[in-house]
Order: structure tokens, then sequence, then C-alpha cells
């Protein structure tokens, strides 16, 4: 387990629309790869490399340089039995760690109620963005969405600060301490002073926060500094979340997926770089999935749903290295024209929970799945 002065923190960043695996850690010497993608293959003089066999799309030097350093580590072969292409139910069940059946919580709210089973921190989690990922929710356990930290807040289109004054009061009232209230209108109270109460935390963090780092003026830039504020607040958050769309790339995909790692890569990189300059590199892991992988056979231009993808988990406290077996791309081996999955995704999940977060895994993943050996002791 972790050490009592460190104080863990877990930021999970969902890339939305199945990321493809095989052009973000390229099997750049498997003739099968070129042969399957003659539109849209990487070659040995595109890719950052690895190993000699494998090597991160040219648009991730950003995470070289983690990479380099030890603090990234890539889960190969990600997936789940019998894998759904559906976008919806694909990222259902990695949201809720369960492929049998529809669960009614998501693995991350049953993580937060771990954490603070009494629910005294309304900002225990947070999702950065609009709505609430299926990932964070679970009955009674608040969980705040912010768009913008800059301007998150109760009614902040009310310019005038008297008028607004009043409105928060009236608020504070409405949804107030009232034990003649029924279940459900108690419920309601219950969401309505969490944000009262979060909001009124979380508009301090900004004016705490100042660092020498630029990050890029793109949402999941913007998202992760928001994040890297309100860690540096410690206001007492210990699950973030945020997201990164437009990896549904079925045509234009060299393009528009070497854009997409762009952003990210150096988004994490500068957020890592963030905390280290404030001392507090050791307190975070990230962890960056995708609700599946694309097929092996290109389409002319892209690639479509498919499944076998990748992980990856970093930061101070990461062993970096690769983790798992990369799927065979013989065509023997596939699975109706998709790699195999060898590492089912809720042993990333037990990992980060038992060996980072302190958490019992078989608590919120209702079974034992294989860790791996990933987090420095």
């Amino acid at each position: 387990m972790v050490t009592a002065q460190i104080k863990p923190s877990l930021i999970v960043i969902q890339l939305s629309g199945g990321n493809d695996a095989m052009n973000t850690v390229v099997p750049y010497t498997n003739g099968i790869y070129h042969d399957s993608r003659r539109a849209i293959h990487l070659t040995e003089h595109n890719v950052i490399d690895l190993n000699g066999t494998l090597g991160l799309n040219p648009s991730m030097g950003p995470m070289k340089s983690l990479w380099d350093a030890g603090k990234l580590a890539i889960v190969q072969g990600v997936g789940y039995p019998q894998p759904n292409r559906s976008h919806f139910r694909s990222m259902d069940i990695w949201h809720t760690a369960e492929s049998d059946h529809i669960a009614d919580s998501g693995w991350l709210g049953r993580a937060i109620r771990e954490l603070d089973p009494e629910a005294k921190n309304v900002i225990t989690g947070i999702n950065f963005g609009r709505g609430l990922p299926r990932a964070l929710h679970a009955k009674g356990v608040p969980v705040a969405s912010v768009g913008n930290l800059e301007t998150y807040g109760l009614m902040p289109d009310i310019a005038d600060r008297m008028t607004r004054e009043m409105a928060v009061d009236v608020f504070a009232r409405m949804y107030g301490p009232d034990d003649t209230r029924d279940a459900m209108l108690q419920t309601i109270s219950e969401t309505g002073m969490g944000a009262y109460l979060g909001a009124d935390i979380l508009r301090t963090a900004p004016a705490q926060y100042s660092s020498s780092i630029e990050y890029e003026g793109v949402p999941i830039a913007q998202s992760l500094r928001d994040i890297s504020q309100v860690l540096l607040a410690d206001v007492g958050t210990r699950v973030f979340y945020t997201q990164h769309g437009g990896y549904d790339t079925h045509a234009g995909e060299l393009e528009n997926h070497a854009k997409l790692w762009h952003e990210l890569s150096t988004a994490v990189n500068d957020f890592i770089a963030d905390l280290e300059e404030h001392g507090r590199g050791d307190d975070a892991v990230v962890m960056i999935f995708s609700e599946f992988g694309r097929r092996i056979q290109d389409n002319g231009s892209g690639t479509d749903h498919g499944s076998g993808g990748v992980a990856f988990v970093l930061g101070n406290p990461v062993k970096g290295g690769f983790y798992g077996e990369y799927p065979s791309l013989d065509p023997s081996e596939q699975l109706e024209g998709d790699m195999k999955f060898n590492n089912d995704f809720r042993g990333i999940y037990a990992t980060v929970l038992d060996q980072w977060m302190g958490i019992n895994p078989q608590e919120i993943l209702n079974k034992n799945y294989e860790q791996f050996d990933m987090i420095r002791r």
C-alpha cells in the first residue's frame, strides 16, 4: 500500500468513440498489419520506436518522455469476453465493470462510496465535463460535474452581485435541511445542497493556483488544468474523470487520429509536469481507456468498430513498461476480423483500486481479477 504521506488520487480519461489501438501502439514490423492497412498504415520511419517491434503513434512524442522516465505502463490486448461493438453497450460495460447484465451503478461511484461512506464530502468525486458519466453514478453518492472551473458555481450568468447573492440565498433556504420532506423530495434536496456546497468549495481553487505550465487551449488540456487546480487545492477530491472525444475514426483516420493524440499526449505531459512543479507528482495516477479497439482491416480511409484495445496507466507511482502480450494478428487468431483480448479491463481496475487507492477491489467489482504488478510500493 502507499505511505501515509501520499494523498492518492485517480484521474480517469475516457477516449470516447473507440480508439484505434493498432495505430496507437503500432506493430510496425508486422507484415499482416501493413497488408491489412494499406490506406492507413504507419511505417518504421513514422512511429516512435519503443522496443524494436512496437512504436507509438508519431503524435505521441510527449508521452514517449513519460515512457523513457519509466512512468508509462501500456496494457495490451485489453477487453472483455464476448465483446460488443456498440458504443453504448461497450461503454456501459466499462463504466459499470459488469459485462453479463445491466448494472445499476458505476465502478467509480461504488469506489467513491467506499472512500466516503457517509458522503461527508460532496466533491470526493468530480467529473470535468457535461453530464454525469455512468462510471460515477451510485445511489447516495454525490458527484460534481464541472464544465469550466473558472465559471463554475451557482447561477454564474447572473452578473449583478446583489441579485446573485439573493438568488443563492433562496437556493440555500429551498434546499436546506427539512425533516418534513418525503423520500423523493429529500433526495432532490440533498442533490441540490450537494451542488450548492460543491460550488462553494470549488470556486476557491483557481484563486489559489499558480503555475509556469502553459496548457494548450483545447478542451482536454483545459480539463486537465482544472483537475490540477482542484488536486492542488486539497479539498478532498480523490477521483477525477474527464473525456476526450472524436475517436470514432471511420474516415480520415490518419489526420484525425494524429490530431487527437497530439492534444491528449501534450495535455497529459503538461499535467504531470504541473504536479511535479508543485511537489505533488507522487499523489496522482492517470488511467486512459476507450470502449473498444478498431477492426484489423482498414475500410479505405479509416477503421470500423472492433475489439482488443489498449489502455495506459501513468504517473510517478507507476512501474512503466508493457503489460500483457500484443494480440496476434494471424488470421487463425483473429476474432471475426478483430484482435482478441488478452487482458480483462477489470484487472486494471482491480490494480488501481487495491494497489493505489487502498480499496478492496472485490467490494467494487464483485469478483477477483488478476492484478498487474504496476504500482510502486
